[in-house]
């Protein structure tokens, strides 16, 4: 399912339109056969709670009709491998990386219980969470809602509960395609929903790089997981269950 693809469809497809005072400086609208390799790797299996059921199985992606499909599914073959469910999931880790600018995602995805589909962003020096990381969309199980949350040092101490705020909810029709996105820079965080801001999350610098570890370069983690700590358990009735990506598009301040 990953390979590499012709130069031609490595250039940044025309069909994107620029936004005033935005550049468009990468993208994917997953319009070919395969899985761009040059772009994104399966992610691994891990122990977290987002990535101990990864697989690298074809049968957890497929791209068609110019989406791409991250799928959960039960495991038929406990035996083989023992986890209870397989998912597929997308990063483009050691591939594309970038610090600051304009992201917008556009994405659905088939609810379950259990399932929790997200489109999120880590950064490339350190080790979580003072490393960073700015989550776009994550939803659980059947909510009409999604959560945009950032994580950092700072929000994962006691310190952090005295702010700023680094969550927040937003309502969505989880039948339909919506885009989700965020502007940052070297001031603020300020998730989108359909365009539209949601939350925004400044830099406070005396609270220094334990808040603020946002001047780095970060990559793109998508990610379809089932079942954890934090979604609860799944039911395996549910499934396969999906996270369907229309495009991912990444701007910079033009000139």
């Amino acid at each position: 399912m990953f390979r590499s693809l012709l130069l031609s469809m490595l250039l940044i497809p025309t069909l994107a339109a620029e936004l005033v005072g935005w550049k468009l400086v990468w993208s994917d609208e997953f319009n070919a056969k395969f899985i761009d390799s040059n772009k994104w790797s399966p992610c691994e299996r891990g122990t977290s709670d987002w990535n101990d059921t990864m697989t690298s199985d074809p049968r957890c992606f497929k791209i068609s009709g110019g989406t791409l499909r991250l799928i959960g599914i039960v495991n038929p073959d406990k035996e083989k491998d023992p986890s209870p469910f397989l998912t597929g999931g997308i990063t483009s880790q050691g591939k594309f990386e970038f610090t600051h600018g304009k992201v917008e995602i556009r994405a659905r995805f088939k609810s379950a219980k259990g399932a929790w589909p997200a489109l999120w962003m880590l950064g490339s020096k350190g080790g979580w969470p003072r490393n960073g990381e700015i989550d776009l969309m994550e939803h659980l199980n059947d909510d009409d809602k999604v959560y945009q949350t950032v994580h950092s040092a700072h929000t994962m101490s006691p310190a952090g509960k005295e702010g700023p705020p680094k969550s927040t909810t937003a309502p969505v029709d989880r039948e339909a395609f919506n885009t989700y996105g965020t502007e940052w820079d070297a001031e603020k965080i300020v998730f989108t929903l359909n365009g539209k801001p949601t939350m925004t999350y400044p830099k406070v610098p005396e609270k220094g790089m334990d808040q603020w570890p946002f001047d780095q370069p970060f990559y793109f983690i998508f990610s379809m997981q089932i079942g954890g700590e934090w979604v609860g358990e799944a039911d395996p009735k549910d499934y396969p269950a999906h996270m369907e990506i229309d495009w991912v598009r990444v701007y910079q301040k033009a000139g």
